[in-house]
């Protein structure tokens, strides 16, 4: 596991992304009204829209191109289509307000 410092929690927007590339990898980063962030591919898996442009409600987000439902959870697309996008675990260190995303060693080798 590897474990990257994305930005401090200031730097974030509420419903909105901050993308990071990791290698050929764009990954959207999302906070959520929550408070939580989750992070997918930045790819939708029906005609790769980009989903750091969608609309952000609970914890799924909509492609800005066929409005497909997307859990960011666990990148899981929403019933009546199908598919999955990959989603990363993100971690906030409640001490510096550094919000960290953490790669598995699958994750690097395939950036």
């Amino acid at each position: 596991m590897k474990r990257l410092i994305i930005g401090h929690q200031s730097e974030f927007r509420e419903r909105r992304a901050r993308l990071v590339h990791i290698g050929n990898t764009e990954i959207a980063i999302f906070k959520l009204s929550d408070g939580g962030y989750r992070a997918i591919e930045n790819l939708c898996p029906h005609k790769n829209g980009k989903l750091s442009e969608g609309i952000v409600c609970d914890h799924h987000v909509f492609c800005p191109l066929h409005d497909w439902k997307i859990d960011l959870n666990d990148g899981l697309v929403q019933a009546p289509d199908e598919g999955c996008v990959k989603s990363f675990q993100v971690e906030m260190d409640e001490q510096t307000g550094n919000v960290i995303l953490v790669l598995s060693d699958t994750d690097i080798l395939a950036s």
